[in-house]
């Protein structure tokens, strides 16, 4: 794997691209944060900026970019507010130019949703289940699924293989995490069958924007099959009583447009679970690519396994 993976796109590699697709560039090029991917705003003449996103090399087949494409421009069909790929003359969304793949986005500005104004959730609510009403009308054919092995195990073992915990924190930390997935698996297995529909995959606060018309996403990066809990839970936060609270307004506004499972409500914890793990392994996946370094400097020290040690134990308790 190469682990400068944008060392050769530069300025005018970028601009050159934008050009390739039929559009003219004024010049203007700014950097927008990305850590996965490489995200920026570039100035087009005669009108308002576009947003060039050049994926990451390796990650995604052109298979499952282009089911994100799809689904994107599926819920816009839909009138669902999403920010969906641009499509050049050829009615293409996925453009190459030399050797990365990047795709073009209309440019949508808003703020962060405030998780303290409950008709804020109930109105997430009902975005979230109009997106889970099409979500559910076909299945994806390449985008990953949320499964336990993948989020749990696979980073588990990526990070024990690869000397991440520190030795003296090792024998605590694999007995904490061997014990906390076994509680996953059991927590997945009350809950019955489940229905896997498309998702968002993703959806934490960081990755709404709201607007005066309401809320939208401007980014489907890691859409995938999963139980709809997932769409849901990130939106959760503060005391026990304050999450009932945000629930309650939450699925008020989803059942709206969709029907949900309350079996799935078990799933919360196991689900923040097994993302710690894969935040963990994703930050540790990517340690050699030198942007990754200077921007998660507690990364990899003795006190932040120990604090992942702590959460995990916690975990269990949850």
């Amino acid at each position: 794997m190469n682990m400068t993976p944008y060392e050769n796109l530069t300025p005018d590699v970028i601009l050159d691209a934008v050009e390739s697709v039929g559009l003219r560039c004024s010049g203007s090029l700014l950097a927008l944060n990305s850590y996965e991917n490489r995200v920026y705003q570039v100035g087009i003449e005669d009108t308002t900026p576009m947003i060039a996103k050049f994926y990451r090399p390796g990650r995604w087949s052109d298979e499952t970019i282009l089911e994100e494409h799809q689904f994107a421009l599926e819920l816009t069909a839909h009138e669902i507010p999403v920010v969906a790929p641009w499509k050049s003359a050829n009615e293409e969304a996925l453009h190459h130019h030399a050797g990365y793949r990047f795709a073009l986005f209309p440019r949508w500005g808003g703020w962060a949703l405030e998780l303290d104004r409950l008709e804020q959730l109930a109105w997430m609510g009902r975005f979230i289940g109009r997106l889970h009403a099409v979500g559910a009308s076909r299945k994806f054919l390449h985008r990953p699924t949320l499964d336990i092995q993948t989020r749990g195990y696979d980073s588990y073992h990526f990070l024990l293989e690869n000397n991440f915990i520190p030795e003296h924190l090792k024998e605590n930390y694999c007995r904490t995490v061997e014990t906390v997935l076994k509680n996953v698996e059991q927590r997945f297995r009350d809950a019955g069958k489940l229905d896997t529909i498309r998702l968002h995959g993703d959806m934490h606060p960081g990755n709404v924007l709201w607007n005066n018309v309401g809320p939208h996403i401007v980014d489907l990066d890691d859409c995938m099959s999963g139980p709809a809990i997932q769409d849901i839970w990130m939106m959760l936060s503060g005391s026990e009583t304050e999450v009932e609270v945000q629930l309650d307004h939450i699925l008020r506004g989803y059942r709206e447009f969709h029907d949900f499972n309350s079996r799935e409500l078990q799933l919360i914890e196991p689900l923040r679970t097994l993302r710690m793990l894969q935040y963990s392994a994703w930050i540790a996946r990517r340690w050699d690519d030198p942007a990754f370094p200077p921007s998660f400097p507690w990364f990899n020290t003795s006190a932040y396994w120990q604090e992942q040690l702590i959460h995990l134990r916690n975990q269990i308790e949850m």
